[in-house]
């Protein structure tokens, strides 16, 4: 079990919204990531935010089991980054923001990278989502940059925020 969280590098999307929050330079000095985001999409309705690692846009797959409130499912997929929630957006209540955590072990490795994620989306509505990914990127370079982003092209809205930490087992 890791003991030892360092911050890395924290972002805030500024006003007029992003198209990404982009982590570039990651240090190998780390067992493993840490990355703790609350997003929100400036345009659309429910489309998917996903994670993708040093600009590669193949090699990705995942697996969602998700709830909400009414019913459960599950699905896969194979994108250019791994899908890991059906965001807030435009159409949800106002100033609500999704929040996500994502955990990447081993990945400085030279093995394939798993990703695990756990989040929520927030809404004052009959219909809020819940969501496990379990994801993978069949490569083994060791991951020097993240980027998180819309699916289908969507911006994140101001004050989505992100955070990288690095951790070690010693």
């Amino acid at each position: 079990m890791p003991n030892t969280y360092i911050k890395i590098a924290s972002v805030t999307v500024g006003a007029g919204g992003a198209s990404s929050i982009d982590f570039t330079s990651i240090p190998s000095t780390y067992t493993d990531l840490c990355l703790k985001v609350s997003t929100r999409l400036a345009t659309g309705n429910f489309p998917n935010v996903r994670v993708q690692f040093n600009s590669n846009t193949s090699n990705y797959s995942h697996r969602i089991l998700f709830g909400s409130g009414s019913s459960a499912g599950s699905y896969s997929g194979a994108n250019d980054g791994i899908d890991y929630i059906s965001d807030d957006a435009a159409s949800q209540t106002s100033n609500t923001f999704s929040n996500s955590e994502i955990y990447i072990p081993n990945y400085a490795g030279s093995s394939n990278k798993s990703v695990s994620v756990d989040g929520v989306s927030e809404n004052n509505d009959t219909t809020a989502y819940a969501l496990l990914t379990a994801g993978l990127w069949s490569n083994t370079s060791a991951i020097t940059s993240l980027k998180i982003y819309g699916g289908g092209g969507q911006s994140l809205a101001q004050y989505s925020t992100a955070t990288l930490y690095g951790i070690k087992n010693s």
